[in-house]
């Protein structure tokens, strides 16, 4: 092992953006159309309208990252962001914060709605679903393999993550396409308030987007791995809009292929009564029949588990670089001399996420978006602060429009904050004790220090 080993930039334009989609279309794409349905009261235009909001609100928050991660291209990310505008105390809570929740979450939460798809195609198979126990067992020894094999580099992660992309696109590809060629479900395009007061319709479509908001989530990842990307001044803001406007364009068409295959009644009763939320599955089994339907469970897993090898290649850098600047664990920042990855950040991110698997996928996903709300508003805030603090910095990329788009993008930001905590208090509250957790903590390991030294 070699404490001061650099990383290695690997990451080339197309890597980027394999990253970034791979981890983005992951369960979100299948299961967030049926929420975002029931919160727009099953209106289609509604929804499709919700999806394309969505969809650029993200883009506002990553033509702001973008510049962010060409000015500093070093691995670790928003943390970094954190640090240098507002310093260590505060970049400390976030770090803490993904390493003990959102980012060890997400990880969660993909590998276990990897063994519920896996469930789901068991009883298909076999009418025999896999146990809860069976579920978590698997969604950990998942979390195992796919830490082992970014172990072995940046190269071979990423290499996995372009194959799985591509891999995964040509069905969902095939199954948007025919369902936009074949399905005879007129679609009502027309806005109806339906006695329904402005207020309530905003309210409502702020809550729908909220919900789209983790089938957009990932987007930040690439930034995490700065230090190792190609040329990142021009490599990470281009990844970032390509994604951005790709993953888009994607969830609004393999919506709109859905709402044209299956009718609204029939949606209704799918996931009111039923509760069946994947709604890619019965449309891909009316276009193909059986073979329909295997095909889109199987790309399911698929999806899951490039986001869950992009989420395991990524999150690690950031404690990574916590640990070299000295306030984290000290093994973190230690890099593996042959293959120059994290090893240590990497096993104690997986153990972190491994312990996670005992709350629920609700729990987690509502946790998880609230602490990221409040985050990302701090670091669309620290854009401002560079501009005041560092204006001789090199800035490959700087955001357009600027100060008006950031300063909406704040502000939108801190609405869906309000709503985010409005529509679920519990796990919002949860969510700040994690947040505030981490500055005492701080100042018990700068204390500790003092003490040793």
């Amino acid at each position: 092992m070699a404490q001061k080993q650099a990383l290695k930039r690997d990451i080339s334009l197309f890597g980027g953006v394999s990253i970034l989609t791979g981890i983005m279309v992951g369960s979100g794409i299948f299961f967030i159309g049926s929420h975002v349905l029931m919160r727009v009261g099953f209106s289609v235009s509604h929804a499709l309208l919700v999806w394309l909001i969505g969809g650029l609100i993200t883009l506002m928050y990553a033509l702001i990252y973008g510049e962010l991660g060409a000015m500093m291209p070093e691995a670790g990310g928003y943390y970094i962001y954190l640090k240098k505008a507002y310093g260590k105390p505060l970049a400390f809570m976030s770090g803490f914060t993904n390493f003990a929740l959102l980012s060890s979450g997400s990880i969660a939460v993909l590998a276990l709605a990897f063994s519920q798809i896996l469930s789901q195609l068991m009883f298909n198979l076999f009418e025999q679903p896999l146990s809860n126990l069976m579920q978590i067992i698997i969604a950990a020894a998942l979390i195992i393999l796919l830490s082992i094999v970014n172990f072995f580099g940046i190269k071979l992660g990423t290499m996995m993550q372009k194959v799985l992309m591509v891999v995964k696109a040509v069905p969902i590809f095939l199954i948007l396409i025919l369902g936009l060629l074949l399905g005879t479900t007129n679609i009502d395009w027309q806005f109806s308030l339906n006695g329904v007061s402005i207020i309530s319709f905003l309210s409502a479509t702020g809550f729908a987007v909220i919900a789209t908001f983790w089938a957009y989530e990932g987007w930040t990842n690439l930034n995490n791995v700065a230090g190792e990307v190609k040329d990142p001044g021009r490599t990470i803001p281009l990844s970032l809009i390509i994604t951005l406007i790709s993953v888009t364009a994607l969830y609004v068409l393999f919506n709109l292929s859905i709402f044209r295959v299956l009718t609204l009644d029939e949606l209704r009763v799918m996931i009111v009564d039923h509760e069946a939320y994947f709604i890619g599955i019965p449309a891909a089994a009316d276009l193909l029949g059986s073979f329909g339907l295997y095909l889109a469970m199987m790309t399911m897993l698929i999806s899951v588990f490039g986001a869950l090898n992009g989420s395991i290649m990524t999150f690690p850098r950031v404690y990574y670089a916590m640990s070299r600047d000295g306030i984290f664990i000290d093994q973190f920042k230690k890099v593996h001399k042959k293959y120059q990855t994290p090893i240590y950040a990497i096993m104690g991110s997986g153990l972190m996420a491994i312990l996670l698997l005992v709350f629920s996928l609700t729990d987690l996903i509502s946790m998880v978006a609230f602490g990221a709300l409040v985050f990302n508003t701090l670091i669309f805030i620290s854009l401002f602060i560079f501009r005041r603090t560092m204006p001789n910095a090199t800035r490959p990329y700087k955001v357009w429009g600027y100060p008006v788009l950031p300063i909406i993008t704040i502000g939108i930001t801190l609405l869906l904050l309000m709503a985010t905590f409005a529509e679920d208090v519990r796990a919002s509250l949860l969510g700040t004790l994690f947040v505030l957790a981490g500055l005492p903590l701080y100042y018990f390991i700068e204390y500790v220090k003092k003490k040793r030294a």
